[in-house]
C-alpha cells in the first residue's frame, strides 16, 4: 500500500514539474530564419543539415517570436510571412508570441515610425486604425490555425509608439488610449479562440528607476495586460546585478509575470571590443554560453517564480547580426545551444 502510494505521489509530482516547465518560456525570435533558409542557408547541429526550428525544438525550446511590420518594403516581416513561419513552428509544437511593431520597419526606444499608410491621421483615427488592423492580422492569424498565445502591443514602447503623436513622456494620454486599442483589437480578432495573454514590452532591464517610472504611470491609465516584457543587452541596459535587482523589485512590486523577451551576447568581439573594455564575459562561443547560463540562473532565482521565460533575439539570423546568432560562419550550432537541455531532457 505504501509503495502505490509513493509511486501515485512521484507521478503526481512528475506531472506537476512537467506542467511547470511547460509553462516557462525557452523562447528564441526567429523572425529572419525562414528569409534566411528561403534564401539557401542551411543550419547544423553536431554537423548534422536540420531544419533551424527543428534543431531549437531538439534543444528545448518551446516558443517563437515573430516580429509584424505594417507594410515593410525592405524587410520580410509581412503578415504572410509571419502566419508561414508560424505554421511551421506550430507543426513542432511551439508556442507563438507575435509582436506588433505598429510601423513598417523597425520601432524601438530610438525610432516608432508611423506606417505610412497612416501618416497624417490625428490621433483619435489613429487610434481605430491601430485596433482595425490588429483586429484584421489576429483573424489572419486565427483563421490560418495560428492564433498567438501572447502578444506585444508594441515593441521597446518606454518612449512611446506612433511619433510624434503617442511619443513619451509627452503624450501619455495619446499613448494609452492606443495601447489599449490594440489590446481591444487582439479581443476582437480572436473571435472564439482563447485569449491571448498581452505583454507590454519595454527595454529598460536593468533599469529599475526609469521601470518604476514607466509602470507606475501605465497603471495610473488602468491598462490591462498580463506580461512585462524586459530587454536585456548588457553593454546597454546594464550588469547582471542591476538585473538581477530589476527583476526583483518588478517580482514583488507589480502582480504580473515577467518575460525577458529580448536577451543576446556576441560569440565574436563586437560591443565590447568597439568600447575597448572587457564585457561580463568574453565575447566568444564560450563566453556567450556563459552569459546564458548566468541570465537563466538569475531569472530562475527571482521571488516568487515571477519571471516566466527568456527569448534570445535573431539567433538564426544571417548577415551583419550574425555575431550575436547561435551558428558560426559555416552554420554550424555553437556552445549556446545546449544551455536549455539540461532543464529540459529527462
Amino acid at each position: 500500500m505504501r509503495r502505490c502510494a509513493f509511486v501515485l505521489l512521484s507521478a503526481a509530482l512528475a506531472a506537476h514539474a512537467q506542467s511547470r516547465s511547460s509553462d516557462y518560456a525557452i523562447g528564441a525570435d526567429l523572425s529572419f530564419l525562414k528569409q534566411a533558409e528561403d534564401r539557401g542557408a542551411v543550419f547544423r547541429d553536431g554537423g548534422e543539415p536540420k531544419p533551424g526550428l527543428r534543431i531549437f525544438r531538439d534543444h528545448g525550446y518551446n516558443w517563437i517570436r515573430l516580429r509584424l511590420f505594417h507594410t515593410p518594403t525592405e524587410l520580410p516581416n509581412d503578415i504572410e510571412y509571419t502566419i508561414a513561419l508560424a505554421r511551421e513552428a506550430k507543426k513542432l509544437g511551439f508556442r507563438f508570441l507575435l509582436n506588433y511593431h505598429y510601423s513598417d520597419t523597425w520601432a524601438d526606444p530610438g525610432k516608432q515610425g508611423i506606417p505610412k499608410a497612416w501618416q497624417g491621421m490625428p490621433a483619435d483615427r489613429l487610434g481605430e486604425a491601430v485596433f482595425e488592423y490588429t483586429r484584421d492580422t489576429v483573424a489572419a492569424c486565427r483563421q490560418a490555425g495560428v492564433l498567438p498565445d501572447m502578444v506585444q502591443i508594441g515593441n521597446e514602447v518606454d518612449n512611446g509608439i506612433l511619433w510624434p503623436v503617442a511619443k513619451l513622456p509627452g503624450e501619455w494620454d495619446n499613448f494609452a488610449a492606443l495601447i489599449k486599442a490594440g489590446i481591444n483589437g487582439v479581443d476582437a480578432g480572436r473571435g472564439n479562440g482563447p485569449r491571448p495573454r498581452i505583454m507590454i514590452h519595454i527595454a529598460k532591464g536593468g533599469d529599475r528607476n526609469a521601470t518604476r517610472r514607466f509602470l507606475d504611470r501605465l497603471e495610473s491609465y488602468r491598462v490591462e495586460y498580463d506580461v512585462i516584457g524586459q530587454s536585456y543587452y548588457p553593454w546597454w541596459h546594464g550588469t547582471l546585478l542591476d538585473l538581477r535587482e530589476n527583476l526583483h523589485f518588478m517580482a514583488t512590486q507589480y502582480a504580473k509575470d515577467i518575460i525577458l523577451v529580448e536577451v543576446a551576447y556576441n560569440c565574436r568581439p563586437a560591443e565590447y571590443a568597439k568600447k575597448g573594455k572587457p564585457g561580463p564575459f568574453p565575447e566568444t562561443p564560450e563566453g556567450q554560453r556563459e552569459f546564458l547560463e548566468e541570465v537563466q540562473r538569475i531569472a530562475l532565482g527571482v521571488a516568487g517564480n515571477r519571471v516566466k521565460g527568456i527569448f534570445w533575439w535573431e539567433p538564426a539570423v544571417v548577415g551583419g547580426l550574425e555575431r550575436r546568432g547561435f551558428f558560426d560562419p559555416n552554420r554550424n550550432a555553437l556552445p549556446v545551444i545546449t544551455v536549455f537541455d539540461k532543464y529540459t531532457r529527462q
